[in-house]
């Protein structure tokens, strides 16, 4: 059970294959409370429909499984209580939908952001590092690049907890455990 000192809010980002949801549903696990999985994706073809699939047996039992794949508030609203812990994979999937139906991305960051901050239980979000590689060749792509950068800086800012996933291996990003860098 988690106690009054534990982080309310924690993003878990990195790359594609890092490890991140893993590590989340981890942390999700050891809380000790009940596991509210919110899925951001849709199958939209086969291949994704197989990749759902897999994520659900790799979580086992003991999830609740709520799929929002736009109002993505509202869900956390209605599922976020003090005896649960609510695991969001993920914020990227959810831009994406965001994006393609021509939602307004500003307004329900802010919307979610505020959410967050008054949330009555813990919650994980799972995000992607997309802005790491090369320069997107496409218009479409480098504004999405750009909006996933602002998403992950916004929902971080809210966080108590954000923690950077490669390879597997979780580093803790904040709260900050570093000396003050000087210049």
């Amino acid at each position: 059970m988690t106690d009054k000192n534990s982080p309310r809010a924690t993003l878990v980002f990195g790359g594609a294959r890092s490890g991140k949801s893993r590590f989340a549903e981890t942390l999700a696990v050891r809380s000790g409370l009940e596991k509210v999985y919110v899925a951001t994706g849709a199958a939209f073809d086969a291949e994704m429909a197989e990749r759902i699939t897999a994520h659900r047996q790799q979580r086992g039992p003991g999830w609740v499984t709520v799929e929002e794949q736009m109002d993505l508030t509202a869900a956390l609203e209605r599922e976020c209580a003090p005896q649960r812990v609510v695991l969001v994979d993920c914020l990227t999937l959810w831009l994406s939908n965001l994006t393609f139906s021509g939602g307004d991305i500003g307004l329900e960051t802010d919307r979610l952001c505020e959410a967050i901050r008054n949330l009555p239980g813990s919650c994980i979000f799972v995000s992607n590092e997309v802005g790491m590689g090369i320069v997107p060749e496409n218009r479409l792509s480098r504004s999405f690049r750009d909006a996933q950068g602002r998403l992950n800086q916004d929902i971080a800012e809210v966080c108590s907890q954000v923690v950077f996933v490669a390879a597997g291996q979780p580093l803790l990003l904040k709260p900050n455990t570093q000396p003050e860098i000087r210049l």
